[in-house]
């Protein structure tokens, strides 16, 4: 079957920006040659993925699940166009990698200006994203390695550990918890809980903690990163578990890491890559200055807050 790819620009054109004026201004076409393609996509799928009025345009049931489908089908076929431009030439190496949203904030920025130093001619894309997610990109060969929180050993993986922090209670700085040096995991029984997705290494550890305790603590909200967990906290709208190094970057200071103990937990970091892939020169050299940067005494003093 012929795939038509003007056609799934034009969807995808028209459902980012909400109208076809607006999408046609962004293809560089007319509003007619814009409406010929998306009724000529329509027909060949059988499907209306369109519904449009004299005010506005909306997705179908069909639009809305075809959406991220004709994206990615786009996204590959730019890709590949840009690899093609690449040869003939004096072709770049590329490097990607994948990364905790926290880590990527606070430490790639100045490990990547000491990288460009020594390899200037390499791109560099970082996908900064949850533990699970870093696991699938490495497994998937998407990146070369990820640097993410390590919850349990996998046979398809290589890992090298290089840290951990401890789990800590985050809490609003003038709540009367702040003011304690430790709490068990019992004693934050009835505290509206802000917990983190399942994708990120701690859930698991952090679940199994409170099963244990026998705590009955009501989540509230549910969020996909540790840091907008913080930022809810600093708002007043509950508590969270999280790795004190969360606390301690974190840039507002409303927010305070109580340690938690009986028992003591700590989220484990390291390198993971693909079993029995070595890694190409560019990578380990950003290994080995990630690795610097993880076990230098500075980094190693906000990991235990």
């Amino acid at each position: 079957m012929r795939i038509d790819f003007l056609g799934l620009e034009a969807f995808v054109s028209i459902a980012e920006r909400g109208s076809f004026q607006r999408a046609a201004a962004h293809l560089n076409l007319s509003q007619t040659a814009v409406s010929h393609r998306m009724r000529k996509l329509e027909e060949e799928l059988g499907l209306k993925l369109l519904a449009r009025t004299t005010r506005e345009v909306t997705l179908t049931r069909a639009g809305i699940d075809f959406l991220p489908k004709a994206r990615k089908a786009l996204s590959e076929l730019e890709q590949s166009f840009d690899d093609l431009r690449q040869q003939g030439a004096k072709r770049r190496e590329r490097l990607d990698v994948a990364c905790l949203p926290v880590f990527a904030v606070n430490y790639m920025p100045p490990i990547l200006r000491r990288f460009h130093e020594v390899m200037p001619d390499v791109q560099v894309r970082i996908f900064e994203t949850p533990s699970a997610a870093i696991a699938e990109l490495v497994e998937s060969g998407e990146v070369e390695f990820g640097f993410t929180g390590l919850l349990t050993n996998r046979w398809d993986l290589d890992i090298e550990t290089f840290s951990a922090s401890p789990l800590a209670l985050a809490c609003p700085s003038g709540h009367p918890l702040a003011k304690k040096r430790a709490l068990g995991w019992g004693e934050m029984s009835g505290l509206p809980l802000i917990r983190v997705s399942s994708r990120t290494a701690i859930r698991v550890i952090i679940d199994d903690a409170i099963s244990a305790a026998k705590a009955n603590i009501p989540w509230q909200y549910e969020v996909q990163h540790v840091e907008t967990a913080v930022n809810l906290v600093e708002a007043g709208l509950g508590f969270t578990v999280v790795p004190m190094i969360d606390v301690a970057l974190h840039r507002g200071g409303g927010v305070v890491a109580v340690p938690l103990r009986a028992p003591k937990l700590s989220c484990t970091y390291g390198l993971v890559w693909r079993r029995g892939m070595p890694l190409s020169p560019p990578a380990a050299t950003l290994r080995d200055l990630l690795a610097r940067e993880m076990t230098s005494a500075r980094t190693i003093h906000a990991l235990n807050g």
